[in-house]
């Protein structure tokens, strides 16, 4: 088997945010520099015996780190920095996930994030550096994430369910978090803003963006189907990307296993044919921001 050194390095990464670990721990662990190991990250020949000793040190299989097998993240940075990683190739996206796609979001959606994660950290007491460095972290990699797509522009199919929009527009961004009544209206303010975003891209179709909406029996799991030339990869994803950075409501899954690849998409296809599309889903989203509005 010829070893891939980029693509352990990325793995490595990822698995390292996911740990919760900084990298002079693990660096002093393994009894190497911190420079080397970010060396190893970007992918500098590393030795079988030093991936065996960081996949015990990361409490996860040398198969992992060596891409055989599933991927699995238990936190949302782990995941988000994964998922950033293979978008960079991604030439296609098929997804269905929750209210909205992040890569098509507002800026405003990442400060209203921002805002929620700031204000939750500030009630976390003696957790409060801690709480904001993991929250730096992750806006970090969903902002590289849409600024990647910003520049390469893959096609993206995605599906968004009439039940998760509905929340969003009752909660706002963030409706899981505890805020003040100023930012909880702020994010309600934002959230209506992101729907009627959808309802635009529904009625103009810009060319390599498709929305759906699902208006039937509301999906049980959130995934999507990554394509690029040489690669195809599955993530079923629990985290919402306005889920606090610290939740651990599930655990994420990543694999390039054909079996798992070929009945997820023949969800989505099945999910796709039903869905309201065009116009009429505009219409129908924005009958739900009026009634939303009045109550």
């Amino acid at each position: 088997m010829s070893m891939r050194f980029t693509e352990i390095g990325q793995q490595l990464r990822a698995y390292r945010l996911e740990s919760g670990l900084r990298a002079e721990e693990i660096a002093a662990r393994l009894g190497v520099s911190r420079a080397a190991l970010y060396r190893y990250e970007k992918g500098e020949v590393i030795k079988l015996d030093t991936i065996k000793r960081l996949a015990e040190l990361l409490k996860i299989s040398p198969l992992s780190l060596l891409g055989i097998g599933v991927e699995y993240y238990s936190r949302p940075v782990g995941y988000y920095e994964r998922i950033r990683q293979i978008e960079e190739s991604a030439d296609q996206v098929l997804q269905l996930h929750g209210p909205v796609c992040y890569l098509t979001t507002s800026d405003a959606y990442d400060e209203a994030l921002a805002e929620a994660f700031e204000e939750s950290a500030d009630q976390a007491g003696p957790d409060r550096a801690a709480m904001r460095s993991m929250t730096e972290q992750v806006l970090g990699i969903l902002k590289a994430r849409k600024r990647m797509y910003g520049l390469r522009r893959p096609g993206i199919i995605t599906m968004v369910s009439i039940g998760a929009v509905q929340r969003l527009l009752e909660d706002g961004v963030a409706g899981g978090i505890t805020l003040s009544d100023r930012v909880r209206r702020w994010c309600r303010q934002v959230a209506e803003a992101e729907v009627e975003n959808i309802a635009a891209l529904m009625e103009t179709e810009p060319m390599g963006l498709q929305f759906g909406v699902l208006v039937g029996a509301e999906p049980t799991s959130a995934f999507k189907i990554l394509r690029s030339r040489d690669r195809v990869s599955l993530a079923v994803n629990p985290f919402r990307p306005d889920a606090h950075p610290s939740a651990h409501t599930g655990v994420a899954m990543i694999t390039g296993a054909d079996e798992a690849i070929a009945a997820h998409q023949r969800v989505a296809e099945a999910c796709w044919r039903e869905a309201m599309k065009g116009p009429a889903a505009a219409n129908r989203l924005r009958q739900m921001m009026a009634q939303s509005t009045r109550a």
